[in-house]
């Protein structure tokens, strides 16, 4: 059992980061489910629809509806798996790279003014230095 101070912040920081991720989420000019497939292929790699619906989390019919979407848009590209001939891979194309950099940094555009507006100089180096600690508290196994 975590020590109650410890499930206490716990409590906090996960309300408080979840606040500020549907916050930075409102700056996107497209629906964040297709900036999430195309974050995914972007961190992973190419990937069959239905492992993108893993990794989303979705079914795959919805992921295969999505996936249709991005294509149309010309975000993504399609190809034959290499190894497997009834499958194929869907990737990131140079549009839906460079519309994805441009989603990324119109969310940390708005984070670094709100930073600027909303906090003093200490507490922005107190910030910068509490990001080290929450890296440590993501790669927790």
């Amino acid at each position: 059992m975590p020590l109650p101070e410890s499930a206490a912040v716990a409590a906090e920081l996960r309300t408080a980061l979840g606040k500020l991720t549907r916050r930075v989420k409102l700056e996107d000019q497209m629906p964040f489910g297709q900036v999430a497939v195309l974050g995914a292929l972007d961190r992973s790699g190419a990937m069959t629809t239905s492992e993108l619906a893993a990794d989303q989390r979705v079914r795959p019919q919805s992921m295969a509806r999505a996936v249709g979407l991005l294509m149309e848009q010309g975000l993504i590209t399609r190809r034959a798996h290499p190894t497997d001939g009834r499958k194929s891979l869907v990737d990131l194309s140079s549009a839906g790279r460079e519309l994805l950099e441009e989603e990324r940094e119109r969310r940390a555009d708005w984070l670094a003014r709100a930073i600027e507006a909303e906090l003093t100089g200490e507490e922005r180096e107190l910030l910068a230095r509490g990001i080290g600690l929450v890296e440590r508290l993501a790669a927790h196994q």
